[in-house]
């Protein structure tokens, strides 16, 4: 499937009259590799074709450089494509890659790792975890789903210590998510107010529940009510501290890590330039 891509992507470009270069990833990490020698090369523009892992390993090659992310969305969820206004269909995203205007979005840094979209601990990085070996052959939103349910059902929450810009709070969560946009993807929106360009992160904690409960609540989640859930907080701050008795499961667009007993978060304003289409409105709430 990716020389498929891959192919039509050339195709594509040259049908445009461009004399572009298409390369294929082929592991972990190697997304960063490529868009580094890119960079060296005087390469301004880089487009990621992929999912949300492979998104966020090229945008945080570019952050904070003199260059343009550009993405062509393939993944599972696809949530930073969806907040961009970025068609899902190739030919349509790589037309916004070559005829777009670029804006500039924050960055979230979390123990020491970029995110564009999401990051979280708790019940959502168990799942991430998961999807990152057994999505290997199956993989799409269906996969997500499954996995999630399964977790919601065998899942024990941790208490955590949770300080965002000073005002601290101890709370058994079922997860937080620390939201530099509004959604996971497929609509799932986590932060219906966070905005991707208003130099603060939304912190969602939803406190532990039954299995039962939470599934019962998904619907309002994606109807983009999860404030009105009991049990759910929601606080804008710059910097985040989360502290638990062992060491934190967490994701960073979906990616999963471990980190210590204590991890930070903290906004990285203006960290990245991305090319939209031209007429989406990616502004802050006034």
């Amino acid at each position: 499937m990716a020389r498929a891509r891959a192919e039509l992507a050339a195709s594509l470009l040259a049908a445009r009259g461009l004399d572009a270069h298409v390369v294929l990833t082929e592991r972990p990490g190697h997304a960063c590799e490529i868009a580094g020698a890119m960079l060296r090369e005087g390469t301004t523009t880089i487009v990621a074709w992929g999912g949300d892992g492979t998104v966020n390993e090229i945008a945080s090659t570019l952050a904070f450089r003199d260059a343009t992310l550009g993405i062509i969305p393939s993944g599972s969820g696809n949530g930073l494509a969806r907040e961009l206004h970025i068609p899902l269909d190739p030919v349509g995203a790589i037309d916004v890659a070559l005829n777009g205007r670029d804006v500039q979005i924050d960055a979230g840094e979390l123990d020491g790792h970029l995110f564009f979209n999401v990051a979280g601990i708790g019940l959502d990085a168990r799942v991430a975890h998961r999807f990152a070996t057994e999505g290997l052959l199956i993989r799409g939103f269906r996969k997500y789903l499954t996995i999630t349910a399964q977790e919601l059902f065998s899942y024990t929450p941790d208490e955590h210590t949770v300080v965002a810009d000073g005002d601290a709070v101890r709370v058994r969560a079922l997860l937080i998510a620390i939201a530099n946009s509004r959604q996971y993807g497929n609509g799932a929106l986590i932060a219906p107010e966070a905005r991707l360009n208003d130099g603060l992160l939304d912190v969602v904690v939803v406190a532990a529940r039954s299995p039962l409960a939470a599934l019962v609540q998904v619907p309002r989640i994606f109807a983009g009510h999860i404030a009105r859930i009991r049990g759910v907080t929601t606080r804008r701050a710059a910097e985040i501290t989360i502290t638990s008795a062992k060491p934190v499961v967490y994701h960073v667009d979906g990616e999963p890590f471990v980190g210590s007993a204590e991890i930070t978060v903290r906004t990285r304003p203006g960290a990245l330039r991305v090319r939209v289409p031209a007429d989406a409105r990616i502004e802050v709430l006034a």
